[in-house]
């Protein structure tokens, strides 16, 4: 393996990332600064409006700033995210390569990736979930990398910490995948174990222990109650929907106090919370008030019919595990993108505050003539949802190309790549709030990338049986 390595031209990957980083400046230069939503304008205006809450992603508020105060605009954050991902998409191909993969196919796969509007898009929205994404594949870069070596070396495991707090950094339920993954790392590994499991924990606990111990005391709130039982509440309102002879009178007059019983009927949608939460007639303030008898509510619900509860939950991950959309469900089609020109809907009366500094959240595009062409690719891209926009399918063909690469690599180490896939499909099905492409980026591009590894690893275990014949 290594004189293969050593004969491989080194201008391969320099040559890589330049081809993928040509392609997404496109991208950059059709949507700057950038494809946003809500949460983009919520994410600035903690830190210019303030006050400043960790309920998204405390660490991406800061890029945010720190770009407003060097430029006076985003972009800079968006064409940041451009050559992070053309660095990890180099550095997957190259480990998926040292491990086995055919190098044509798999640089193939790579510089093609960004074509597509769940890459090339995805790597110019403003979102937190870009560089929680960029993480995760990173991480099973580092996988590939350590299968490749059949051995978990230390700087491969200080790696895998400092990405794996990363994940937790950018989203708050980064510690969930954490926590999958790294069960699946120690079955596999041999060596390390222990220290991959102390660094697993420390990587899920330090972010928790920011978010609500060291950032309070610098005068970064803590999430609302509402934002973090959210989920929880629409599982209420999902019962309540489907069997409302389980609540009591106090139930109803509890749920009353937040929102008309005809709002936790009508939002009642197993496949999303928005419809409940995001309406005018939900008080998050009453909700916040009455966050802990809710909570109690809910729990008495999960102890007196769990597999309810179970239903609801695997019905809003349904983005995790479906290949297909259930586009006649209210909430059931897949979330894209926001392809809103302007900020103006997001901000208002029970919306986000409003701040100068909004105005950049405006699409101004480089070239008039690239933004056509990207948009319209966009909005027809999405004809191919169960193709390219859902990471369920990927996810299985994942798990497909690291089994059948495994067994023809005779290689058990494989398995790991896979590992930060099975952590993201599982912590979706455990808390998820609507049925939006971008939780499941992660299987998408790695189920992509494993593709070349796949359809060799299947040829090295047909082709003894063909010569035996």
């Amino acid at each position: 393996m290594q004189t293969e390595t050593a004969k491989r031209p080194r201008w391969v990957p320099l040559a890589t990332f330049l081809a993928i980083q040509a392609v997404l400046a496109c991208w950059w230069a059709a949507f700057y600064p950038g494809l946003f939503s809500r949460d983009s304008v919520l994410y600035l205006s903690h830190t210019m409006a303030g006050p400043w809450v960790s309920d998204h992603s405390v660490a991406y508020d800061g890029l945010l700033w720190l770009s407003m105060r060097m430029t006076g605009d985003v972009g800079l954050v968006t064409l940041l995210q451009t050559t992070v991902m053309a660095a990890v998409l180099t550095y997957v191909a190259g480990a998926l390569k040292a491990l086995g993969a055919p190098r044509r196919s798999t640089t193939a796969v790579a510089i093609l990736l960004p074509l597509l509007p769940p890459v090339g898009a995805f790597a110019v929205a403003l979102w937190k979930d870009v560089p929680f994404t960029l993480c995760a594949v990173a991480i099973a870069a580092v996988c590939a990398g350590m299968a490749a070596g059949r051995t978990l070396s230390g700087p491969r495991l200080v790696a895998l910490g400092g990405l794996m707090t990363a994940l937790g950094l950018f989203r708050a339920n980064g510690f969930l995948v954490v926590a999958v993954a790294v069960v699946v790392l120690v079955v596999v590994v041999r060596t390390r174990r222990a220290w991959l499991a102390v660094v697993g924990a420390a990587a899920a606990a330090v972010p928790l222990l920011l978010n609500n111990v060291v950032l309070p005391h610098a005068g970064i709130s803590a999430p609302s109650s509402t934002y973090v039982y959210h989920t929880a509440f629409g599982d209420v309102a999902v019962l309540y929907r489907d069997h409302p002879e389980v609540f009591t009178d106090q139930d109803q007059t509890l749920m009353t106090a937040v929102a008309p019983l005809s709002r936790w009927r009508e939002g009642g949608t197993c496949h999303t919370i928005n419809t409940l939460i995001w309406r005018r007639d939900f008080s998050w303030q009453q909700a916040d008030k009455h966050a802990g008898e809710l909570l109690s509510l809910w729990k008495r619900l999960l102890l007196e019919h769990p597999g309810l509860i179970v239903e609801a939950r695997l019905c809003r991950g349904q983005i995790a595990w479906r290949p297909a959309e259930d586009e006649w469900a209210v909430g059931g089609e897949t979330y894209h993108f926001s392809l809103r020109p302007t900020s103006e809907t997001y901000v208002g009366p029970g919306k986000v505050p409003d701040y100068p500094e909004r105005q950049v959240f405006r699409l101004r595009p480089k070239s008039p003539d690239l933004h056509r062409v990207a948009e319209a690719w966009l909005i027809g891209s999405t004809e191919y949802d169960s193709l390219i926009w859902r990471g369920a399918l990927w996810a299985y063909l994942a798990y497909v190309a690291v089994a059948l690469a495994a067994w023809a690599l005779r290689n058990r180490y494989v398995v790991a790549v896979a590992a930060v896939v099975a952590g993201q499909q599982l912590a979706i099905l455990a808390n998820i709030s609507a049925q939006d492409f971008r939780y499941m980026a992660t299987p998408i591009y790695v189920g992509m990338l494993l593709l070349p590894l796949l359809v060799s690893a299947a040829w090295r275990l047909v082709r003894p049986a063909r010569l035996r014949e």
